[in-house]
């Protein structure tokens, strides 16, 4: 035995014997028996402590290992360098240290430990074993000799034996007593390499109830990278890509075998790289998205022999354009078994399609000058942005489905053969007004999304584009699936997962039907830190539910969920709600993509209907057959404001140019008093397409006449419709629209709001006074002190050097002061911080003066207290603000007035695990607070400022001692404090009224038309 060999060489070179002192003669202990230290004290939960021991060699080290153990973990140091993690209650490691000594002289070294207790008893033990170039021997073991502290806040030592907080370790027994039995000489002696750190533990996750999370397989991370995605082959074994090298067949462990039992073997074959994986039609389809060792594309794989070994790799498309993580990623099945749809991203080339069910007159649509990104991403990159695709099994015909879509990762089919995707945002532009939070969407034949680059994004309530059915909020969407085949309870089976890699959020989406279409709620049915979700699948063999963790070179892993409740897991028959409505949108898909003289008959009678996805299909329908065939009919159309508005949405975009008079005439024919907000907004958006399609009128008569009809509106009361009128005022260069615009960079209650008009101003260059310009540029100044994302810095630029460039030469010398002021930084803090102390209101104080006096209030004055507590800033409410907080706008129908005030005056009382930060604390002393939001290989992101989205720290991960949960909410507290008890009525009231200014909590006369 090794232990035997040592103890001899010790017994005959005792003088070279480290921390191990002589022991009584009732201790018959070896001096190489190392003993089971801590600091002193009864060890607490979640505790950590620092060890060291100084030992000298007297000659340079030829080998050296290192054997230990400890309750919970530890991190290992040499001459303060970090060597390796233990991690493992009552499990014995080993590590060969000859590199980490090499190169070094004889003398004086630092073995130190940063350990670390979870709960329960604590102890760390550990013997070095050195071989000298001289043929000597000396051991350094663990004893009450080894210096020891318990970390302190602020930071903690670097072994430095200066430190006078050093008292000595306590012992806590000799190897093999009590209560680490477990842990013998020979086991010891025997204890296998420290392994790399596997996945994150299941215990540390939260799930739903009774469901149960098992790690089945750490992926060696030097070997076979960090999975992205999966798929089933007929056999039942899953097909995992690393993101950047093989494909690997699984065996799945059965479900009462042990993880161990998991069998991974790599692919052989020449391919890889994928984000999409699928088996059909006796093939593996990979879709290649990494402008690596693989041309980005679409490629099938077959076993052409029959020994169950795919040897034959075909290339069905090259698609350029597509590399990084922008590109194409997921493919699937249609429900019929007959095709193949995949997803792309936003950076795949348009892909020449042998059919359209998108009429193919897609275009920016952007009525003022487009500003690009703040930061030059995907300059230059235009519609149809990203997109899904119908594709037959052998890549020959190719159809555009849907598209606008940002960077959809994954999708799937419902059992109503409906699709569903799960659409990213773009967190650079996180509290500017062209923000979009990651969303389902509904994926309907021939449907735009409106993703433009840079400010050009279309907001949600565009009548040409289609909403999502579900706003999730700040992530990266990866894997999504439906749980049929799961043995889940029904309402899991039917149930769309989604996975949020950056934020480790595993959600269940309940979708319901609403007229042709759904809407959904969110449920988090895993979360965990780090939990960088890549793919999803259900093994309709053993009803489990599978996920993979990993990508961008992070630590990947393989897992299961499985329920273990009571309730039935019969097979669920679905919900018929909403058959009738689906029929009827799915006739009029059938019109889509061909010529058929049904077409237009078919359609017009839907063009008005109140369900805004069977008005889409109707219109889609009709934009498919030849204008000419209907345009007549279009200009002549009055059965209602709806009908008319869609239709003419239709003809400016597919009418030819010499109808714009006629197009015009047809528009002003609609009465803007009687019209719905949503009617108004759609009204002034077929008005800009007139414009962006069939160009600028030529005659200053028909300009004059569109500023008559729309300057007396501007500003009005809604926020939509302000922002559309101030763009189309400002093309117009009505001659009030500087005057008015300028008043509400000041005067609007959130940075959007005011970023906006600022946008829309930027370019504009008539009808200017010298003291609107200094407005405009002194906006700017405060605009300085605004946060945003990555890119808002870069669109306060490109707006200034806009804005510059419409200067005369005399303008720039009046301005020259103000042009050349640097604006005053400050921190960001609730703008209403600075008012002065009104009351420490309590919960018990306010509950019943709001439940009883929500009649007769402000919405305007609301709205603005909203964005002055800074509201606006963390959490998005009626499709405006932030999303570092949660969506507030249907918190009505999820909190009553307790709750709701409880949420606002006690932040920290309930603090949702979706929004929940985390304490990081590092093994060089620092302690970071915030939400992790993004990973990056070893590299963490955390924002620590909800005020402040581009507010983020860095931490290497490797360096990483715990990561848990905060108690404490990252909301600020006291935000009612200065607020009277007015003021807080009106802000309740807005918050209860999901933005509606109509609602009778609010003053009537105050009240616009309902959507």
């Amino acid at each position: 035995m090794r232990s035997k060999r040592i103890a001899a060489v010790l017994m005959a070179a005792a003088g070279l014997i480290v921390g191990a002192a002589a022991r009584g003669a009732d201790d018959n202990a070896p001096v190489t028996t190392p003993r089971w230290i801590w600091a002193p004290g009864a060890p607490k939960e979640k505790q950590s402590v620092v060890l060291r021991k100084e030992f000298k060699v007297a000659s340079k080290v030829k080998s050296a290992k290192l054997y230990l153990a400890c309750d919970d973990s530890a991190n290992v140091h040499l001459d303060g360098k970090s060597i390796f993690n233990a991690v493992g209650t009552h499990l014995a490691f080993s590590k060969d240290l000859t590199a980490a000594f090499a190169g070094k002289e004889p003398g004086a070294h630092i073995l130190g430990v940063r350990a670390r207790n979870d709960a329960g008893p604590a102890a760390f033990l550990a013997r070095l074993v050195i071989d000298l170039e001289d043929g000597g021997t000396q051991v350094v073991v663990t004893d009450a000799s080894w210096d020891a502290l318990e970390r302190r806040g602020g930071g903690i030592p670097d072994f430095d034996p200066a430190d006078k907080a050093w008292v000595k370790a306590a012992e806590i027994g000799k190897l093999g007593d009590a209560p680490y039995v477990a842990i013998t000489e020979e086991s010891l002696a025997k204890a296998a390499p420290a392994r790399e750190a596997t996945a994150t533990d299941p215990s540390k996750l939260k799930v739903a109830k009774d469901f149960k999370v098992e790690l089945l397989y750490s992926v060696p991370k030097d070997e076979q990278g960090s999975w992205v995605c999966m798929t089933l082959d007929p056999k039942g074994r899953m097909i995992a890509s690393d993101q950047y090298g093989k494909l690997y067949r699984v065996t799945l462990p059965a479900l009462d075998g042990k993880p161990e039992d998991i069998k991974v073997e790599p692919i052989p074959v020449e391919i890889g790289e994928a984000q999409g994986l699928l088996w059909a039609f006796d093939s593996l389809y990979v879709v290649v998205n990494s402008g690596g060792k693989f041309p980005t594309g679409l490629y099938r794989v077959r076993d052409t022999n029959g020994d169950d070994v795919l040897d034959n790799v075909q290339r069905l498309r090259e698609l350029p354009g597509g590399a990084g993580e922008h590109g194409p990623h997921a493919i699937m099945l249609t429900p019929d078994g007959k095709s193949l749809v995949m997803v792309v991203g936003n950076q795949t080339a348009p892909v020449e399609v042998n059919e359209s069910l998108v009429p193919r007159a897609w275009s920016e649509d952007i009525l003022l000058p487009r500003m690009p990104d703040g930061n030059g991403f995907m300059a230059g990159v235009l519609a149809p942005g990203g997109c899904v695709y119908k594709i037959n099994p052998d890549g020959t015909n190719w159809e555009l489905v849907s598209m606008g879509f940002r960077n959809q990762y994954d999708a799937a089919f419902n059992r109503d053969g409906e699709l569903f995707t799960y659409d990213s945002d773009m967190e650079w532009d996180i509290n500017t007004p062209w923000y979009r939070p990651t969303r389902v969407c509904h994926v309907v034949s021939g449907s735009e999304f409106g993703w433009r680059n840079g400010a050009g994004v279309w907001p949600p309530y565009y009548a040409d584009s289609l909403p999502g059915a579900v706003n999730v909020g700040p992530g990266s969407p990866t894997g999504v699936t439906f749980g049929y085949g799961a043995k889940f309870p029904a309402k899991y089976q039917d149930a769309l997962f989604i996975c949020d890699w950056s934020y480790g959020k595993l959600y269940a989406t309940h979708l319901k039907s609403t007229g042709s279409t759904y809407t959904g709620e969110l449920e988090e049915f895993v979360t965990g830190v780090p939990l960088p979700l890549t793919d999803i699948i259900v093994n309709p063999a053993d009803g489990a539910l599978y996920y993979t963790i990993g990508g961008r070179r992070t630590k990947s892993g393989l897992y299961r969920v499985t329920y273990t409740g009571s309730e039935s897991t019969a097979p669920s028959t679905g919900n018929p709600e909403g058959a009738a409505e689906r029929k009827v949108r799915r006739d009029l898909e059938a019109f889509h993509g061909h010529v058929d003289p049904k077409a237009v008959d078919a359609a017009w009678p839907h063009l008005g209907s109140p369900d805004r996805f069977l008005r889409w299909a109707a219109r889609v329908a009709i934009e498919t057959q030849p204008a000419a065939t209907w345009q007549d009919r279009a200009l002549a159309e009055k059965s209602s404001p709806t009908a008319s508005i869609e239709v003419l949405i239709a003809l400016a975009r597919l009418g030819d140019k010499s109808l714009q008079p006629k197009l015009l005439e047809a528009l002003d024919r609609i009465e803007w008093n009687g019209l719905t907000e949503f009617q108004q907004v759609a009204l002034l958006r077929a008005y800009s397409l007139a414009f962006t399609r069939m160009g600028r009128p030529a005659d200053q008569a028909t300009i004059d006449r569109l500023v008559k009809r729309f300057d007396p509106h501007f500003p009005g009361k809604a926020r939509q419709i302000n922002s559309e009128l101030c763009k189309l005022l400002v093309y117009l260069e009505a001659p009030s629209i500087n005057a008015k615009a300028t008043k509400l960079l000041d005067d609007a209650p959130t940075q959007e709001e005011q970023l906006d008009y600022a946008t829309s101003l930027r370019t504009l260059k008539k009808n200017w006074t010298l003291d609107e310009r200094k407005a405009f540029f002194n906006w700017l100044l405060k605009a300085a002190n605004y946060r945003g994302g990555a890119s808002f810095g870069g669109f306060l630029r490109i707006i200034r050097e806009d804005a510059i460039a419409t200067l005369s030469e005399s303008e720039k010398a009046s301005l020259k002061e103000t042009l050349e002021a640097k604006p005053v930084l400050k921190e960001p803090a609730p703008a209403l911080a600075s008012r002065p102390l009104v009351k420490e209101w309590t919960v018990d104080e306010l509950v019943p003066l709001v439940e009883s006096k929500l009649k007769d209030r402000d919405f305007d004055r609301g709205r603005s207290l909203f964005g002055g507590a800074s509201c606006f800033a963390c959490h998005r409410f009626d499709n405006e603000g932030g999303a570092v907080g949660p969506d507030l706008t249907v918190v009505s129908g999820r909190f009553g007035v307790r709750d709701l005030l409880e949420s606002v005056l006690l932040p920290s009382k309930v603090v949702s695990d979706q929004y929940q930060a985390v304490v990081v604390e590092t093994l060089d002393g620092r302690t970071v607070t915030g939400r992790i939001v993004n990973l990056n290989d070893d590299s963490m992101s955390i924002n620590t400022n909800m005020l402040d989205p581009n507010g983020q720290v860095s931490v290497d991960r490797k360096l990483i001692e715990t990561v848990t949960p905060s108690p404490t909410s990252m909301m600020p507290q006291g935000l009612l404090n200065t607020l009277k008890e007015e003021e807080i009525l009106d802000l309740v009231a807005y918050l209860l009224s999901r933005g509606d200014r109509s609602n009778a909590m609010f003053r009537q006369e105050r009240a616009a038309a309902g959507r």
